[in-house]
């Protein structure tokens, strides 16, 4: 893992990718995302204002087990 505190999982057998935020020694599932909207959707429910600025940040956001952006099934 990167650390970053924004994970993105890897696609399921039936597609969607978990979206997870670590924030204050926790891990809290935001939710299923199947597109990029999603993803946009659920990281400004955890209070980011402009998610697109920092999806491509692996500081922020870590996209793991496949590409960035793809929520195709495994």
């Amino acid at each position: 893992m990167s650390g970053a505190p924004i994970v993105v999982h890897r696609p399921s057998d039936s597609g969607g990718r978990r979206v997870s935020v670590h924030s204050h020694g926790q891990d809290e599932v935001l939710g299923t995302a199947y597109s990029d909207h999603d993803v946009a959707v659920f990281l400004e429910g955890a209070g980011i204002t402009d998610p697109e600025n920092i999806w491509d940040d692996p500081q922020w956001v870590e996209w793991s087990g496949g590409r960035a952006h793809d929520f195709t099934a495994a």
